[in-house]
Order: structure tokens, then C-alpha cells, then sequence
């Protein structure tokens, strides 16, 4: 009778290389790009001095770059907001490090917190604002690197109650 539980492996399992899998020097996969946005919010002392707050204009920053991947800091001061689009040919991992922000997308809003994570496909499109009273702080991260970021007309765009977004 074979089971689960008849499975032995005799020695050492390191000694059989080709079994194993090559560590990975760069991410490679969604959950590896999600994971390397979460471990760079953990070390806020690596980016918090960074930051820059600028009233006419979100200020960004190109933190690191990896092999056709690039990973940006974002800063938004109250009422800021990004207009509907899309990243072109660009998936992406979007990860609040500080304050609130909303997402509208076509037919959707979602109120993002601390912590949050949005994963996206190439051509997603969404609007990203801060409709709190205190600044927010966002890790992006691109892969292939931002191209482009085509804008959006915002009358295609509706939020969850059918009326336009501003």
C-alpha cells in the first residue's frame, strides 16, 4: 500500500542540486513584486527621509531599479489626484506607506489605507486621489519600467454611483 506517509528520503536533500531551485537575485513573479513592495514599506527609515510634500504638483521619486523593473516613491498632499489612466504596457504593484487615498475606477471606488495593495495588469485604468485632509505617501512599483501613462477622458469613467468622476 502506498501513501503519503511511505515517502522517505534518504540523505541529504542539499546534496541533490539539480532538485533545488536557483534563488532568485530579482523578483519574478506578481506575489515576489507584491512581497518587495511590502518589505521596502517595512524600512521606513530607507524612505521616509526622502519624502517631499509639494502643494502644485505630486512630487515623485525613482527609488531603485531592478532588471525591467522600476520602483517609485509618490507624495500627495490633500485633493491631489493622478486623472484616469493607465500605465501602457506596465503591470503593477501600488502600496500605501502612509495616509488615505481612493481609486476610481470604471464603476468602482475603493478607499486605500495604510498597509493597502493594489496589483494591476497592463492598460488598468484608474484615477488615484487623496480626498482625506492629511497627506499620503505611495510605493509604486513597474514592471517592464513606466513607459508611458496614458491619460484618460474622465467622462469614461464612472464611479459606483453612475456619476462622473470630477
Amino acid at each position: 500500500m502506498n501513501s503519503d506517509s511511505d515517502l522517505q528520503i534518504a540523505g541529504d536533500i542539499l546534496e541533490v542540486p539539480h532538485l533545488l531551485q536557483a534563488p532568485r537575485e530579482h523578483p519574478a513573479t506578481v506575489a515576489e513584486f507584491a512581497g518587495l513592495a511590502r518589505s521596502i514599506a517595512a524600512d521606513r527609515p530607507a524612505w521616509e527621509h526622502l519624502v517631499r510634500y509639494d502643494a502644485t504638483s505630486r512630487w515623485y521619486h525613482r527609488l531603485r531599479t531592478g532588471p525591467g523593473y522600476e520602483v517609485w516613491l509618490l507624495s500627495w498632499v490633500p485633493g491631489q489626484g493622478s486623472g484616469l489612466h493607465d500605465h501602457g504596457p506596465s503591470s503593477g504593484v501600488l502600496t500605501l506607506l502612509s495616509g488615505t487615498l481612493t481609486e476610481h475606477t470604471r464603476g468602482r471606488r475603493r478607499v486605500l489605507d495604510r498597509g493597502a495593495q493594489r496589483v494591476f495588469a497592463p492598460g488598468y485604468a484608474h484615477e488615484v486621489v487623496n480626498d482625506s485632509l492629511d497627506p499620503a505617501v505611495s510605493l509604486h512599483i513597474y514592471y517592464p519600467g513606466l513607459t508611458e501613462m496614458p491619460m484618460h477622458a474622465r467622462e469614461r469613467a464612472h464611479c459606483c454611483t453612475g456619476v462622473p468622476l470630477r
